[in-house]
């Protein structure tokens, strides 16, 4: 474990996001929970430190996440943001363009599960603005 994250959740945080820091407007870690290829059902932990949200983006073939830890929000463009706590589940369409993250005072972790992964991939598109942002927490 990590020791400068707290322990949130049941499952392993992983390692920081470097690979992905650069839509992501703090830090985020990320721990893989599904290894067999086979499968093919990729699922990630993913943490946000207080404040961390991911820029905005879609996913080609959709994505389910599972709030596992801390409180954050999701928020599809052109609607109102979701406060997610442990135990929620959002169902995301294909195409759709969202962000997901922390909300300022809290940690958060959700379990993020690839729909379609032979085909799905990400189109990561501008960061959300401070503003909007905080009017999404309204």
């Amino acid at each position: 474990m990590n020791p400068s994250v707290p322990k949130i959740s049941t499952f392993e945080v992983g390692e920081e996001n470097t690979g992905f820091a650069q839509f992501f407007s703090g830090k985020s870690w990320l721990a893989p929970l599904t290894n067999n290829k086979d499968l093919n059902v990729p699922m990630f932990n993913v943490t946000f430190e207080p404040g961390c949200r991911n820029n905005w983006h879609s996913h080609s073939g959709g994505q389910i996440l599972i709030a596992v830890g801390g409180v954050g929000y999701y928020q599809e463009r052109g609607k109102k943001a979701v406060c997610m706590k442990p135990g929620d589940v959002v169902e995301i369409a294909a195409g759709k363009e969202h962000w997901h993250g922390a909300v300022p005072d809290s940690w958060f972790s959700h379990i993020a599960i690839q729909c379609n992964p032979q085909t799905n991939t990400n189109t990561w598109l501008e960061p959300v603005s401070n503003h909007d942002y905080t009017e999404a927490l309204q």
